[in-house]
């Protein structure tokens, strides 16, 4: 019985980290159902954006007040956190601040009252982010694809949060010999005198029940990442590494209709002419995406990488004239679709069982689509640079070559440029006549 503590802390530690690990390798797997794209070159500029985007929080702080309390959270929740390394030790071993001992009295108690601050501070930026979420009727967070599920996860993370740093300061609080040192308590010391009169015992069931339920909501909290919008706490690094560097508004062409191109021009080719030897036939490639296999990897991870700020749609000009369009509705329709589609390959064995669905029309609409002025603001205000409008052009792109099923105005435009050459109605032979008057 007396390692009992210790045998049901290693079953805990156990499952929850291989849960997580199961749950990443799923997650792996949905990544690379998309198409493969090379995101290997300048490496030194691709490393910057990620230390500057997604551990500088460079692109957060645009807006001040959700800015620089997310960074609270972010840096406290990151540093207070590495006392989970001594409660593994310590569950493990059966010891009690094990690191007090090595680190000493004094650098010990400096770490602990630094934790301590920051997870007053970390509670206090989680009640502002609770009420701007839920009182201030910030118009972001009101928009349709924010109701249900999404607004309650946006709150459940907050009341894990809350929880968690609770937990961390009732358990220094109900130390005694933690209390009696007088060092690294600048916040449980005024937790401390609550639990007054009770028995020696009493505080003790106290502080060793905030001890196990602090890291089993640690490890629950770990868990929840892959169902929740918060996997960007994961993902935000890989992401920014291996965003998009081109310009903004370079789009990419597709090798299959280059090569047409290029056949077109060349006289001297033969449209008709059999593969060299050893080159096989090319394959037909499916023009744009109605599909999340039809997206690339990247696009994927974007997706799963998606806060749901709404920062993104709050910029998109098409959004704020009342068209159905929304960035981060893009994004979370891509990472419904994308899930489900995961769900289907688990259930049948590993192959993917058509459903009748795809996510061009069940999940989003053409209407959503031609809505966008691709003007890459959605791109330009994503905090971990996701880039909504990459998906919105290449499903437009099944549309108009797989369907033909542009708008009237641009099919029009597209009947011009094919046989005068220009977006006008008017013969080749009348493009200089505007020099007449000049």
């Amino acid at each position: 019985m007396q390692y009992l503590p210790n045998i049901l802390f290693f079953i805990a530690l156990l499952a929850g980290v291989g849960f997580f690990v199961m749950n990443i390798r799923k997650l792996t797997r949905n990544i690379k159902l998309g198409k493969n794209v090379n995101r290997t070159d300048n490496p030194s500029l691709r490393f910057k954006n990620m230390l500057k985007i997604a551990l500088g929080q460079y692109k957060m702080v645009r807006r001040p007040i959700s800015g620089i309390l997310h960074v609270v959270v972010y840096v406290g929740f990151i540093i207070i956190n590495i006392e989970v390394l001594e409660i593994v030790v310590d569950g493990l071993l059966g010891t009690h601040r094990v690191f007090q001992g090595f680190l000493g009295d004094a650098f010990y108690g400096f770490l602990i009252g630094t934790f301590e601050i920051l997870a007053a501070l970390v509670f206090v930026s989680v009640i502002v982010f609770w009420t701007r979420r839920n009182l201030a009727n910030i118009k972001r967070f009101l928009s349709r694809e924010m109701k249900g599920w999404p607004k309650m996860d946006g709150n459940l993370i907050l009341y894990f949060e809350m929880v968690l740093m609770t937990l961390f300061l009732v358990m220094n609080a109900t130390d005694p010999a933690f209390q009696q040192a007088g060092v690294g308590n600048p916040i449980s010391q005024f937790l401390a005198p609550l639990f007054d009169g009770f028995s020696t015992e009493t505080i003790h069931a106290v502080e060793r029940t905030a001890w196990w339920i602090h890291i089993l909501g640690i490890l629950v909290f770990l868990n929840y990442l892959y169902y929740s919008k918060h996997l960007h706490i994961l993902l935000a690094f890989p992401n920014t590494y291996y965003a998009n560097l081109k310009p903004k508004g370079q789009f990419n062409n597709l090798a299959s209709v280059t090569n047409e191109v290029k056949l077109m021009m060349d006289s001297s080719a033969d449209p008709y002419a059999a593969p060299a030897e050893g080159e096989e036939e090319p394959i037909p490639e499916k023009f744009g995406a109605s599909e999340v296999t039809d997206l690339n990897w990247v696009q994927l991870m974007n997706a799963y990488t998606c806060t749901e700020c709404g920062r993104c749609t709050s910029a998109c000009p098409a959004n704020l004239t009342g068209k159905k369009l929304s960035p981060r509705k893009i994004m979370m329709d891509t990472r419904d679709r994308l899930e489900e589609v995961g769900r289907n390959i688990d259930a049948n064995g590993g192959t993917f069982k058509d459903d009748g669905k795809q996510l061009l029309n069940d999940y989003i609409t053409p209407e959503e689509l031609w809505a966008c002025t691709s003007c890459n603001a959605c791109v330009e205000e994503c905090p971990v640079s996701i880039d909504p409008l990459s998906i919105i052009m290449d499903m437009r792109r099944y549309l108009v070559m797989e369907q033909s099923a542009a708008p009237q105005e641009l099919n029009m435009m597209m009947t011009n440029v094919e046989n005068n050459g220009a977006p006008w109605q008017y013969n080749q032979q009348d493009r200089l006549n505007w020099t007449k008057e000049v």
